[in-house]
């Protein structure tokens, strides 16, 4: 699911970084150079997301119905880091505008995308990548993306 947010921001050329697993490793092999992503000393994926969740300036987590595994994980990193959450659960009925408001609301620079994995979610990155695209298309300046 980070992959498709990362995504999204090459197709719509906005600036993109964030963090990674040493060796770029991810559930389906090693992430691609395209994707601007600096490694982590650590090999798991939970010092990746403690340092996207702290670096980003707020994090958006896209969801189907309940947070599972590392996306609960993130929530509670954004709790104990005491950094601005949207939470959207895609399957329910959702509002592009209500996310642009809170970007701007909270002065969302550097945006950190979360959620659960393809494996786990089937669909949900393409999902996902439907969902930023129909968020970020045509907003001016629309910051950094981050994983």
């Amino acid at each position: 699911m980070d992959r498709a947010a990362l995504t999204v921001a090459l197709f719509l050329e906005i600036p993109h970084g964030g963090w990674c697993p040493r060796g770029r490793r991810a559930e389906d092999g090693i992430i691609p150079t395209v994707y601007q992503m600096r490694e982590t000393q650590e090999t798991d994926y939970a010092a990746r997301t403690e340092r996207n969740v702290k670096e980003g300036d707020g994090t958006l987590i896209l969801y189907r119905q309940r947070l599972t595994s590392g996306t609960a994980l993130t929530n509670r990193l954004l709790k104990k880091h005491r950094r601005p959450v949207l939470l959207v659960d895609l399957a329910k009925e959702h509002s592009y505008q209500s996310v642009r408001d809170w970007l701007a609301a909270h002065g969302i620079q550097v945006l950190n995308v979360a959620g659960p994995r393809e494996s786990s979610a089937p669909g949900i990155t393409m999902e996902t990548e439907q969902f930023l695209l129909n968020v970020f298309q045509g907003i001016p300046d629309a910051g950094e993306i981050g994983n």
